[in-house]
């Protein structure tokens, strides 16, 4: 861990469940005893062919709770005892069958029990095969554990146990202990105002025809709700979109690039950072047909303009915020992106593939960030948890700009 963190007296209840990253529970017990925070260990009975209950017993220097029905085990708290003991549920590493039993709300062990008879707040750090990551199944009972307000803290990629390479790897415990100590603390950008603009735009061909692209609006939208878990006031500004309206202060639903425009400019001095996150339309036709155009000439041109500068505009205000641009390439990402930064004077650079199961319309990302003098890489993760890293990586270079002002 990069800084000192404080967990002292926090009663955590850490759950392992049956995989091989059942070892990195282990080293996560002490850490989080190592923080100051008490700790009680519930295993499922598939951990327990992984790791011996023996082991978190002597580091935490308390009994391991196993069974929901074991009337030998006197000095174990029952599940109802332990759920509301608990100031926080963590399950390292939860496997896909824990993910898939929590979104369905069984209770047919101690750890799924009491997971459904708590009000604390409940963390996973998934870890699987790559492709029971990426299964449609795996990747619903995700979302909907999200929706519910379960946090996911990782997977990531890299080797994984069955001998192959990508995403489904446990997040490494330091990360998992600095996410939890997260939830005692004030937010990244606690006091700040954060503007985020997301989604596409629509540009008037005629009354019932338009031309966009394939934003979803997912990548913006999970940006704008990280900035508000993080603690910023947030004015979400988005073009069309299927998503329902996020928990923000302000939104401001726009259609076109120069509505987008006006909306963002009429916001951008009043905040703090900007995040242009949509994808606005580089061009749009010069006139709009008054009404629909008939299929009745073999070809049809249109005349397109270019549309104004939505992060130019901001970057170049005299008392700009901290500005944020996301660039979506199909080919030679780090020039492209570094060529935006400097010729649109942003603080913060966000790029990404497109057009390599990544980006537009997907559920998962990954970035390359650049800012002057600096990259960091986040790896592909599904794009809430993509968004918290971003923002925290934002508010780190927010703070040291703000100290070299």
């Amino acid at each position: 861990m990069t800084h000192q963190i404080t967990l002292q007296n926090k009663r955590i209840l850490l759950g392992v469940t049956g995989g091989v990253a059942a070892y990195k529970a282990a080293e996560l017990a002490r850490l989080l005893c190592g923080a100051g925070a008490q700790v009680r260990v519930v295993m499922s009975g598939g951990a327990t062919a992984f790791i011996a209950p023996l082991t978190f017993q002597a580091l935490t220097r308390q009994p391991v709770a196993t069974e929901l029905l074991d009337s030998g085990q006197e000095a174990v708290m029952n599940h109802i005892e332990l759920a509301r003991w608990a100031e926080a549920v963590l399950i390292a590493p939860a496997t896909a069958h824990c993910l898939a039993k929590l979104r369905l709300g069984l209770a047919d062990d101690l750890l799924s029990t009491l997971c459904l008879a708590t009000v604390a707040p409940l963390l996973l750090a998934p870890a699987m095969n790559s492709a029971m990551w990426a299964n449609p199944a795996t990747q619903e009972n995700a979302r909907v554990l999200q929706a519910r307000g379960v946090r996911l803290i990782g997977p990531e990629a890299g080797d994984l146990a069955c001998g192959e390479v990508g995403l489904g790897r446990m997040a490494a415990p330091e990360a998992v202990v600095e996410a939890l100590a997260g939830l005692w603390q004030p937010g990244c950008l606690a006091g700040l105002s954060v503007l985020v603009s997301a989604g596409p735009t629509r540009e008037a061909i005629d009354p019932v025809r338009f031309l966009s692209n394939r934003s979803s609006g997912k990548m913006g939208y999970a940006v704008a709700e990280a900035a508000r878990a993080a603690g910023a006031r947030v004015c979400l500004v988005s073009g069309p979109t299927a998503l329902p309206p996020p928990a923000v202060d302000e939104y401001v639903v726009v259609e076109s690039a120069a509505e987008m425009m006006q909306a963002v400019m009429a916001r951008a001095a009043a905040h703090a950072i900007y995040i242009g996150a949509a994808a606005v339309a580089d061009y749009a036709p010069q006139q709009a047909g008054p009404g629909k155009i008939k299929k009745t000439a073999a070809t049809l041109s249109l005349e397109l303009h270019k549309t104004q500068d939505i992060l130019a505009a901001v970057a170049a205000l005299p008392d700009k915020p901290f500005t944020v641009g996301f660039a979506a390439e199909t080919h030679d990402l780090e020039n492209y992106a570094r060529a935006k930064l400097s010729a649109k004077n942003l603080d913060m650079v966000a790029a990404n593939w497109v057009g390599q199961n990544l980006g537009f319309d997907r559920d998962e990302n990954a970035l390359e960030v650049y800012w002057p003098g600096g990259h960091r890489q986040l790896p592909t993760a599904p794009k809430p948890a993509l968004a918290a890293d971003l923002l925290r990586l934002i508010a780190e270079r927010f703070a040291v700009q703000t100290m070299k002002n």
